[in-house]
């Protein structure tokens, strides 16, 4: 049996890693606004991560796992975690909130290989919810179990100094949230023994009683989670690891024959539903054509038009992928002359959503050309490119049969949602309201004083272009007096080239 004391020695200062990393996180995050803390943050747990793993990356015990989806998981983690330091919008730091630990978690899983299943499998949800959940809590225990080997005992009069150190870890572990409780405490009551305090590093002033039980519990919490985590990973459940995707692939498929389709069934319901969708397609055309030569329906405002143009889309979208999946997974083959007609059907199926989008996408930027540019109208334009290229996609699936769809999906959407991140969406309403202002005359600066600072540069370029424009420096001015919190651990550039 192979020795385990290399990995032994590594799990006190496992835990005490933790520790600090979990301090450190409470610190950085309650009372200060996501910043450059989260960059901070997320280099800590993977300084933990590869400490906890390294002798199973290419050493001790290596795991099959080390493979280039794990690696190129990391990317995500990274950009994502920089758009915080980068940028100040503050629907995409909300919605990072949710990426980023979902991608950390896939990226951790996927290299350590602790999932039965590929990535870009569905049913790598079920391992995602089970590592992220169900094994931090079944391990709990591990680390009050290693606090209480740390303590004294009278079995053995010898001890080994990893021994000691362990049992002053132990001692350092319990007594840090208490000292931290008590002397927040004696700092509340008595002013002299807070003066006293003013010396050392001000941790303590300012904070009431249930702010410090607050930051030692949440502090406690991160701890206990991320060790945990980590301890998941390093002894998961056994799990079936031999299989590969391919095999993943053929199993599924096995399945999936109880469900089964028959193609006359199946093909009947692609003519009724293209036959439609080639007439709806016709319209769209004569539609989108006149509207972009300034020829609308009669009675149809600009509004109404690009409202139940969006609205047709999302319906028909979501219909059309309903149909789309079966169609490809579930109809049962019926020799050559049979699926050329099913795959014609799926592609016309795909053609005409196409369409549809192209239709869609000229309502909205009439709309935006009458109205002007809202980071929502912005964000519509994106979610209708990306459903452009999800069918572009699906096309080359319907006769590229070897072609996992699954993988292309997750991988486009990581790659467009970085995009969206990083194309600086607020700047480029600036940008776009200034080539609108340039052709009609207006601009709603009202709305842009309700962006975050990184509106401020093409503000201050359309301020020195257009003087005339005189209520500019007033909307600078709000923009970074809302502009939040200035400490360190939200320092962020876009907020730092604003106060400039």
């Amino acid at each position: 049996m192979r020795d385990p004391a290399p990995w032994q020695r590594k799990y006190g200062l496992m835990l005490m890693y933790a520790c600090l990393f979990g301090f450190m996180v409470q610190y950085m995050f309650i009372d200060h606004a996501a910043g450059i803390s989260v960059l901070i943050s997320v280099a800590g747990f993977y300084s933990l991560y590869f400490y906890a793993i390294k002798g199973r990356l290419g050493g001790f015990e290596p795991w099959e796992g080390q493979n280039k989806a794990g690696w190129f998981l990391l990317a995500p983690v990274v950009l994502i975690a920089m758009t915080y330091t980068l940028f100040a919008n503050n629907l995409f730091h909300t919605l990072n909130m949710l990426a980023l630990p979902i991608c950390i978690a896939m990226q951790t899983i996927v290299l350590s290989r602790n999932s039965k299943h590929a990535w870009y499998h569905a049913t790598f949800l079920q391992d995602l919810l089970r590592h992220c959940f169900g094994r931090p809590l079944a391990y709990l225990s591990v680390p009050f179990g290693m606090i209480k080997a740390w303590l004294p005992s009278r079995k053995s009069e010898k001890e080994s100094v990893w021994g000691k150190m362990g049992k002053v870890g132990a001692g350092l572990l319990l007594a840090a949230p208490i000292l931290f409780i008590v002397i927040g405490l004696l700092a509340s009551a008595d002013r002299v023994f807070q003066s006293w305090m003013a010396g050392i590093p001000q941790w303590f002033n300012g904070i009431s009683i249930a702010e410090g039980i607050v930051r030692t519990g949440f502090g406690i919490a991160i701890t206990l989670y991320t060790f945990c985590y980590l301890w998941g990973i390093l002894f998961p459940k056994v799990i079936e690891v031999s299989q590969t995707p391919q095999e993943l692939s053929e199993e599924s498929a096995a399945v999936s024959k109880k469900f089964l389709i028959d193609p006359i069934t199946a093909g009947t319901l692609l003519v009724c539903v293209n036959v439609v969708y080639i007439l709806f397609a016709i319209i769209q055309f004569s539609y989108l054509f006149g509207a972009a030569n300034g020829f609308l329906p009669n009675g149809v405002l600009y509004a109404e038009y690009a409202r139940r143009g969006f609205a047709e889309l999302v319906a028909v979208a979501i219909i059309n992928i309903s149909l789309l999946f079966p169609g490809l997974h579930w109809i049962r083959r019926s020799g050559h002359v049979g699926e050329t007609i099913r795959k014609g059907l799926l592609t016309m199926l795909v053609g005409c959503t196409i369409v549809m989008l192209i239709s869609a996408y000229g309502r909205l930027s009439l709309y935006e050309e009458a109205y002007g540019f809202t980071q929502t109208r912005l964000l519509v334009h994106g979610f209708m490119i990306f459903l452009g290229v999800l069918f572009i996609i699906a096309f080359f699936r319907i006769w590229m049969e070897r072609m996992s769809l699954s993988k292309a999906v997750i991988t486009t959407a990581i790659i467009a949602y970085l995009m969206m991140n990083y194309m600086n969406i607020e700047q480029r309403i600036v940008i776009n309201n200034m080539e609108r202002y340039e052709r009609t005359g207006i601009i709603d600066l009202e709305y842009l004083g309700r962006l975050s600072t990184d509106v401020v540069p093409p503000l201050k370029e359309l301020q020195a272009k257009h003087p005339e424009l005189v209520s500019i420096q007033a909307t600078i001015d709000r923009i970074k007096s809302d502009s939040g919190d200035n400490s360190w651990p939200s320092w962020n550039l876009s907020k730092y080239q604003a106060s400039r």
